[in-house]
């Protein structure tokens, strides 16, 4: 039997959506910023097996020569970015959603289960509920990242005025390469999760814009009680070795 279940708030998706193109704009104008002093590289020594970004594709996406512009815009919704995050944090405090989101002892764990899984070298799926321990572990970092983000971004923006931020963080040099690394850590999160959602399908996406999933719940068990639901898009490992 399949029934609507509850599982995003309201305020949940809109934070999730409103971040979205938030992010994706600093990240984006943050590019436009980086052309100007494009130093960062991968490589050992003086060999470069990497560097970023090569002059080809700055200039594919238009980037030369769009430093004022970068600037502004950076700038501008650095505080949608900012207020959006801290409001987020706020709210899952007050509402008791961190419960959810906070990695526990048992989540390290779980978070190899999962990737063995996903990698598919391990038949079991994990326990179906709201946020796995990969995920608490993704999610939490990714807030963290955003704190990170802004304290570096500071430390960049306006190293006299906080001079004792920048100089904590390891100087302006320093605090700019970390800077980048994590906006490379933003890029890299929305691919694994854009990934992780097509594989999850309709029924995850479909919960984080309308707030409910179809579960299916199993007939009632011996004692008579029913036994948990599961997402529909899901198949326990014995329902599907059956």
């Amino acid at each position: 039997m399949r029934r609507l279940e509850k599982k995003h708030p309201l305020a949940i998706r809109w934070f999730h959506w409103v971040n979205f193109p938030v992010l994706f704009l600093m990240i984006w104008s943050g590019l436009l910023i980086y052309w100007s002093n494009a130093v960062y590289r991968l490589g050992l020594g003086k060999y470069t097996l990497f560097t970023f970004f090569p002059d080809r594709v700055f200039e594919a996406f238009g980037v030369p020569y769009r430093l004022a512009e970068g600037m502004s815009l950076h700038f501008f919704f650095m505080w949608f970015f900012a207020i959006n995050g801290l409001v987020y944090v706020i709210y899952t405090v007050l509402s008791g959603e961190w419960r959810y989101l906070v990695p526990n002892r048992h989540s390290f764990r779980e978070a190899i289960q999962v990737v063995l899984h996903d990698l598919r070298l391990r038949k079991i799926e994990p326990p179906p509920r709201k946020f796995n321990g990969a995920q608490q572990i993704a999610y939490t970092t990714v807030i963290l990242m955003g704190a990170g983000s802004l304290v570096t971004g500071v430390a960049i923006y306006k190293p006299v005025q906080f001079a004792w931020l920048t100089a904590s963080l390891g100087g302006y040099q320093w605090a700019r390469w970390e800077h980048f690394w994590l906006a490379g850590g933003y890029v890299l999160f929305f691919v694994i999760h854009l990934l992780q959602v097509l594989r999850a399908g309709w029924n995850n996406f479909r919960a984080m814009v309308t707030g409910y999933e179809v579960v299916t719940v199993s007939a009632p068990s011996s004692s008579g009680k029913p036994n948990p639901s599961i997402p529909a898009d899901q198949t326990t490992h014995d329902e599907k070795t059956s």
